[in-house]
């Protein structure tokens, strides 16, 4: 297998698992590619692993991730005595679906900065290029079972958090992870590409519509707010913009950029911010949000608290381009 520095933290959590009956996966609210499929990857392993425990992974249901698994539909307050193991997530307020859940203990696996969970055992390592990445790594070194369907799902959680293997956080360790998966799994992992890339022309027009509508300043922060009724027009939901952020981290022009989107339903502004130099997570923590250095989200529900954002990341540029 696979060289794994701390291998016995590693054995610490198998036991952990082994150890429950019931256990619950969460991971953040407003999930993407990786979120999700660590989050459904590890429910399977587990249930194959141990066909007699109960497992479930919860949280909103996704209708563009249906391709990775279903979510479990659960009343927390059934639960009792369980493991709760949280993946792909910071922080406590940005946990989905465990209100109620009556947990003894928390494992957290997680490759984004630390901060207020306290969980019993806790591998957060912001080297890694993703949680996929660390998932994949459990399984490989401990007795945990593999299939295809989870090998596929852990392989195109990789794919996107690294995007497509270009961005600061992969490395040969992360190349050495996707080896050992495709050599054990044998996943015809080219065309998994398709479930992450292939999008309906509504999705393209909207890139356009992005594109043309992004203002972009003299400090090369660029930002756009979209709302509902844009969203409408080109039959896209919510999680569509911050699924699409990404495809604009090549552009010269841009240093910070940041999608503003009106979420009506749940009468708030869902924030996505990537940069290509300024630390944009500190600040994205003052504005009940959080993430990497270089990619975060955040929640707001007033567009005076937009307008404080984009005036703070603006600062971190220009501040940025001082030193």
């Amino acid at each position: 297998m696979i060289a794994i520095i701390n291998k016995t933290l590693l054995n610490k959590i198998y036991k952990e698992i082994k150890k429950y009956e019931n256990i619950v996966i969460a991971r953040h609210v407003g999930p993407d590619p990786d979120a999700i499929a660590s989050q459904i990857a590890l429910r399977d392993s587990i249930l194959l692993t141990f066909p007699n425990k109960k497992v479930w992974a919860v949280g909103t249901s996704v209708s563009k991730f249906k391709s990775y698994g279903n979510l479990n539909k659960i009343n927390c307050e059934e639960i009792n005595d369980a493991l709760l193991i949280v993946v792909d997530v910071p922080n406590m307020a940005r946990i989905d679906g465990i209100e109620n859940l009556k947990y003894k203990a928390i494992v957290k696996i997680d490759h984004h900065p630390k901060e207020d969970i306290d969980a019993l055992i806790e591998w957060v390592d912001t080297e890694k290029s993703s949680t996929c990445q660390m998932v994949t790594e459990l399984i490989l070194n401990t007795k945990l079972k593999l299939n295809t369907k989870i090998a596929e799902n852990l392989f195109l959680g990789i794919v996107s958090d690294s995007e497509r293997f270009s961005l600061k956080n992969t490395t040969a360790e992360t190349f050495d992870t996707v080896s050992a998966l495709i050599k054990i799994s044998h996943i015809d992992f080219t065309s998994l590409y398709d479930i992450l890339y292939t999008r309906p022309f509504s999705e393209h027009k909207f890139i356009a519509y992005i594109t043309n509508n992004m203002v972009i300043d003299e400090h090369k922060l660029g930002y756009i707010k979209i709302n509902d009724y844009i969203l409408k027009e080109y039959n896209v939901d919510t999680s569509t913009p911050s699924n699409l952020i990404n495809g604009y981290n090549f552009i010269d022009e841009l240093l910070v950029w940041i999608f503003i989107t009106e979420d009506v339903k749940n009468n708030q502004y869902k924030i996505s911010i990537r940069s290509r130099g300024p630390v944009i997570n500190e600040i994205a923590s003052h504005y009940n949000g959080g993430g990497h250095k270089f990619a975060c989200g955040a929640r707001l529900t007033t567009m005076e608290e937009v307008d404080n954002l984009i005036a703070d990341l603006q600062k971190a540029c220009i501040e940025y381009e001082n030193n």
